[in-house]
């Protein structure tokens, strides 16, 4: 038996089916390049189809953000209100956490369309700041800020140490995205965080004894 194209066979799909698409060819082609009759075929519908669940090519980058994206935000969050481990095992839990987003995602992915197409579509970068950038930044401010309250770290805007956590992280992912296909090696990116989280606790904390080694 023939095997007939998708279109063919569901006339119609899922906006996440979609927008699980749209994350592929976005993060083969870019925001620029990325063409809707690709996503369509990708995703199996026709063309038309898309319009029926977002306006735009830009809609639909939206949505890969607030859909694909953010839930890493909302899951760093829980965990981070859970009450289930203090700030120096929250810290340290971090590099696996985020080497779990990394092999699940497109988050590097789309970080670099949005680093490389900000000035172009400004409005996606800010789309991505207030959806993923700000509050991941704010969850590590309020960490850092109620473990200074509570005398474990030392005194310091705590914004300025969440974004000084969040460097490596962003180098990790656009290291992964933009280097590694063209033939660097490879860097480990659980091992950068976990030395990175340790040299920051190290230059944090006040007490230095639940650090590991």
């Amino acid at each position: 038996m023939i095997d007939k194209p998708k279109f063919r066979r569901r006339k119609d799909a899922r906006p996440g089916e979609i927008i699980e698409a749209a994350l592929d060819v976005f993060a083969d082609h870019g925001f620029a390049q990325a063409r809707l009759d690709d996503i369509a075929e990708r995703a199996g519908v026709s063309k038309g189809s898309i319009y029926l669940h977002f306006s735009s090519k830009e809609d639909l980058f939206r949505a890969v953000v607030t859909k694909s994206i953010a839930p890493n935000v909302a899951m760093v969050r829980d965990l981070a209100h859970s009450g289930d481990a203090d700030f120096v095992q929250l810290m340290e839990m971090l590099p696996r956490l985020l080497g779990q987003v990394l092999k699940a995602s497109q988050v590097g992915a789309v970080a670099k369309i949005v680093i490389g197409e900000s000035r172009n579509f400004p409005a996606l970068a800010l789309h991505w700041h207030n959806e993923v950038v700000n509050p991941m930044l704010s969850i590590f401010t309020g960490l850092i800020a109620a473990a200074q309250h509570s005398g474990r770290v030392r005194s310091g805007e705590p914004r300025l140490f969440a974004v000084q956590l969040a460097g490596p992280v962003m180098l990790g992912f656009l290291w992964h995205e933009i280097m590694e296909p063209i033939g660097a090696e490879p860097i480990p990116f659980e091992d950068l965080l976990h030395q990175h989280v340790q040299t920051m606790l190290r230059g944090m904390l006040i007490n230095l004894d639940k650090i590991d080694e």
